[in-house]
């Protein structure tokens, strides 16, 4: 009589359950990078796109001017001594903030004997604020070049502040965990879809013909 040899049918569905167990991991672990970087992906592609015809997408810059005047005591502040890149006094920003609506606290300001002169770029424009020392006059203006200048501010990182640099951190981490989550599960998938690695080659060879022979 025939034995049916035991060991390898424990051996195969012990190594079913091991897939079984890593196809599970891989889908979570899949889904929930998905769900974290799929508005940042939806806002890079779309910026990509505008960003590639720039040139194509016209964008009328919109001024706004704004003026005010500091008071004696608040004036008297800005005739000490600073270093060259020292924000503006506390109660000096404080004050220009809620006159001209700009907040300069935190920037380094340009002193000179007689103005002090603050950058404020931001995504999708552009900012400053200037004090006269002798008459406390205060000058500002803002200038806005739309929403599609704005967010293509933001795919570029450009004058966003902490919060989006460690946002785009965040985000390229979950894109990378995304794209190898989902490499793996191509590979476990594959035997089942002929397609599969020649698709996947055909995506590494289009920019890489590209690159060779048109980027020069």
């Amino acid at each position: 009589m025939k034995q049916v040899p035991i060991q390898p049918a424990r051996d195969r569905k012990a190594r079913k359950k091991i897939r079984s167990w890593w196809l599970k991991q891989l889908h979570t672990w899949h889904w929930i990078s998905a769900a974290i970087s799929l508005v940042g992906m939806l806002l890079f592609a779309i910026t990509g796109l505008t960003l590639n015809h720039a040139s194509a997408i016209s964008a009328k810059p919109v001024v706004t001017q704004r003026t005010a005047a500091l008071s004696a005591p608040l004036l008297q502040q800005l005739h000490a001594p600073f270093p060259a890149d020292a924000p503006l006094p506390e109660a000096v920003a404080a004050n220009v903030a809620s006159a001209i609506g700009l907040d300069p606290r935190g920037h380094a300001a340009e002193w000179s004997d007689g103005e002090v002169y603050v950058a404020l770029p931001r995504p999708g424009g552009d900012g400053w604020i200037s004090i006269d020392k002798s008459s406390g006059k205060v000058t500002a203006e803002v200038t806005s070049r739309g929403w599609i200048s704005y967010l293509n501010d933001l795919h570029k990182g450009r004058n966003a502040g902490n919060a989006w640099f460690w946002f785009i951190d965040v985000f390229a981490v979950a894109c990378i965990l995304f794209t190898l989550t989902g490499l793996l599960l191509l590979q476990m998938h594959a035997r089942h879809r002929p397609l599969t690695w020649p698709l996947t080659g055909l995506g590494l060879a289009i920019p890489v013909i590209i690159a060779i022979l048109f980027i020069h």
